[in-house]
């Protein structure tokens, strides 16, 4: 983690309460030593000569208008302080122990309410449709919030070419989880494998985006190598990374953070500053990159995205579907 660059957010506010104390008691009944030699013996101990972390330039891709006016978080905060829960709960985890994980050769599986499941390769996925930059900005839970330089592609054109039966209303999203790569899996901090959800016409609009690099450069594995979710009018937590697996379905999946803390992640995750979280206010951001010190700055309604977004949820209880 970068001296100088968290937010000044206990760690124990980051995670719903019941996790935060479940991890307390597994490193308190499994001491500090077993922990750590569990993570070594299984290699999760990166050797920085051979691991596979090299930065990768991707060939192609279309420049577009989407966030050009904004700052943009340098590529280092952005690749260093992030969550991935597969590769640990602190921020700095996912760099480090990432290091050696491997997103090639990769398939993702298509099931569910669609007229054939099948599995896709991500050579293929790339060819679906040219990849594009899109800048937005991005907000987590805790109150914290950057502006990311994705390269991805319309999520729109992969439910396209899934084929999703008249039955389909929902697509869940299924991540890695594999615990010979993924030391966080090894640990019952979440319902393994990571799910999360969106519904059809929110999956459809043309800001979400399946990103498959940043800063022009491929995804790295703290990120979500090789393919992850990005929807920038939600919270953090909704874009799920490393996925393996779309699920088109009539009712609403039950997410990942759902099921971990139901009072605290709604299935929606809109940015709604109006809505509390139950243990801290969602009024105000701290850009990650400005320092210990720099000033908060009120959260917009939607991450800023109200215009383009807000008519997909009109007519809702935003308060109670949160």
């Amino acid at each position: 983690m970068l001296i100088g660059k968290k937010p000044d957010i206990l760690s124990s506010e980051i995670t719903p309460r019941a996790i935060f104390e479940n991890r307390r008691r597994f490193i308190k009944a499994a001491g500090f030593g077993a922990a750590a030699g569990l993570i070594a013996s299984a290699g999760f101990v990166p050797s920085l000569a051979s691991a596979a972390n090299t930065r990768q330039k991707i060939a192609s891709f279309n420049k577009t208008a989407y966030g050009k006016e904004e700052q943009l978080t340098s590529y280092d905060d952005i690749t260093t302080y992030n969550n991935f829960y597969e590769f640990g709960t602190s921020k700095s985890d996912p760099a480090v122990h990432s290091r050696l994980f491997k997103p090639t050769p990769w398939t993702l599986s298509i099931e569910g309410e669609v007229k054939k499941p099948r599995k896709i390769s991500i050579e293929d996925i790339f060819k679906l449709a040219p990849l594009e930059e899109r800048i937005y900005r991005m907000r987590c839970v805790e109150g914290w919030s950057m502006v990311i330089p994705w390269v991805g592609f319309p999520l729109s054109k992969l439910i396209q070419y899934a084929e999703p039966t008249a039955n389909a209303r929902y697509i869940e999203f299924i991540s890695l989880a594999d615990p010979k790569s993924m030391p966080g899996v090894r640990v019952p901090i979440l319902d393994w494998p990571y799910r999360e959800g969106l519904r059809m016409d929110e999956a459809m609009h043309p800001l979400t985006i399946m990103a498959v690099g940043l800063y022009g450069e491929v995804l790295p594995n703290q990120n979500g190598a090789p393919i992850r979710l990005v929807v920038p009018w939600k919270y953090g937590f909704k874009g799920a990374k490393s996925i393996v697996g779309l699920r088109f379905t009539e009712k609403m999946p039950v997410t990942a953070w759902m099921k971990a803390g139901p009072s605290e992640y709604g299935f929606y995750a809109n940015v709604n500053p109006e809505v509390e979280h139950p243990r801290w206010s969602q009024s105000t951001e701290r850009r990650i990159g400005g320092g210990l010190f720099s000033p908060r700055i009120k959260t917009r309604m939607f991450n800023g995205y109200a215009d383009e977004v807000g008519q997909l949820y009109a007519g809702m209880d935003l308060r109670k579907n949160f």
